[in-house]
């Protein structure tokens, strides 16, 4: 449980009010039935470490079929990571919404066996437009990529109430 310090003493936590927990939740169970869809987060270990409003963070495991002729992370799974956790927060107000633009620069090169992990994080949304920033880190906490997505929404839930 998230804790936010209270005003009269700062010593003592106060639980995050109920309606930003259950916001929260709602992200992470919109995360979860997103990844239960896809055939790309079981077949390659995906993991959803969090997901909240306008955020989410994804990990995976460089194994041998996720890696380029020279033993790195291959550019499309480090790509695919990102874009992962980009959808997971653009999708996570339930509100059906996919990728308009997405760009990423490669900085460093994930290694054989690595975790590496994509933190997506909103920058701005206006109308049915949102903008995201995806770093991509190695274990060691270097960047191995930056991610630039820009989202539309085209209606709709991503869940239906009762699942929620």
């Amino acid at each position: 449980m998230r804790y936010l310090l209270c005003m009269s003493d700062p010593m003592k936590p106060n639980p995050v009010p109920p309606a930003k927990q259950s916001s929260d939740d709602t992200a992470l169970r919109i995360a979860r039935a997103m990844a239960a869809k896809e055939g790309t987060t079981p077949a390659l270990g995906l993991e959803i470490e969090a997901a909240r409003e306008g955020y989410a963070r994804v990990a995976m495991r460089l194994s041998p079929g996720t890696l380029n002729g020279f033993g790195m992370a291959h550019g499309g799974m480090v790509f695919l990571l990102a874009d992962t956790a980009f959808a997971y927060a653009c999708n996570s107000r339930n509100v059906q919404t996919v990728a308009q633009h997405a760009s990423i620069s490669f900085i460093d090169a994930g290694r054989a066996g690595e975790r590496i992990v994509a933190e997506a994080q909103e920058r701005a949304v206006k109308g049915r437009t949102g903008v995201y920033a995806v770093s991509v880190m190695g274990e060691d906490g270097r960047i191995i990529a930056e991610f630039q997505g820009l989202s539309r929404t085209i209606g709709g839930p991503v869940i239906e109430e009762e699942q929620e």
